[in-house]
């Protein structure tokens, strides 16, 4: 932990050296726990003897974030999203090899009709929250989810390894997954990945709707602007990140 702390609050990349006369420990013991942290991603290495605080660090950080947390960075956000496009906004993480809506946010106008998501788990293989998050995952993981049973919802579910092996690969491309159907009848949904850094995706924001408003058109505009508001949400969770830690 001194060692991470030293990195971490340097700022940018920093030398061996300077690591062990901040630290005070002794050459050896220093040198070897910045190698084997390293090796195990908690440390980058961008150049030779020259240290940044990890991915794999940044990731278990925001895995450890409270839910409260993170709903209170990401709520502004999809408050005016939901005002905007007059659809129920949701909120998910990863858990548990699993993905789970944590927060919605809903159109403020009472006269309009939105179909809401409901909170709790989604399969990681016919919902849009939870296929941006595995198409933005490590290859072992997506391939763990293929290998694995996938239950069918409705007739529009895809269980086929190969196909959704593609629609990873064109997820990835594109930004965005889109859910048509797959997991109730009428019901369609858009999600585009909170990422941070190239950590990979740990949490997600999505719309969702009645197919007779989604269509292919609206998913695509949709999918576009929610890429664009994942980004703000991401910096909103490290600015909150960063008060919080201070």
């Amino acid at each position: 932990m001194t060692v991470l702390e030293a990195v971490a609050i340097s700022g940018r990349a920093v030398a061996a050296p300077e690591v062990q006369l901040a630290t005070g420990l002794p050459r050896p013991t220093c040198y070897r726990l910045l190698q084997s942290m390293a090796e195990n991603r908690l440390l980058d290495e961008p150049e030779p003897g020259r240290y940044l605080v990890g991915e794999r660090m940044m990731r278990l950080a925001l895995l450890g974030t409270p839910d409260v947390d993170v709903c209170q960075a990401a709520a502004p956000s999809l408050r005016d999203a939901a005002d905007h496009y007059g659809e129920a906004m949701f909120l998910s993480r990863y858990r548990n090899k699993g993905v789970e809506i944590i927060h919605v946010e809903v159109p403020g106008d009472a006269k309009r009709s939105f179909v809401h998501p409901g909170l709790g788990y989604r399969p990681m293989h016919a919902c849009s929250c939870s296929k941006v998050i595995a198409a933005f995952t490590e290859d072992g993981f997506r391939e763990e989810i293929l290998a694995g049973p996938m239950r069918s919802y409705t007739p529009n579910t895809k269980q086929d390894p190969e196909i959704l092996r593609a629609e990873f690969a064109a997820i990835r491309q594109a930004g965005f997954a889109e859910c048509v159907e797959e997991i109730e009848l009428g019901v369609s949904s858009v999600a585009a990945p909170i990422r941070i850094g190239n950590i990979g995706a740990t949490f997600s924001i999505g719309a969702t709707g009645p197919v007779r408003r989604f269509t292919d058109k609206r998913r695509a505009e949709i999918g576009k602007d929610l890429c664009a508001l994942a980004a703000k949400v991401a910096l909103a969770l490290q600015i909150h990140g960063a008060a919080q830690a201070g």
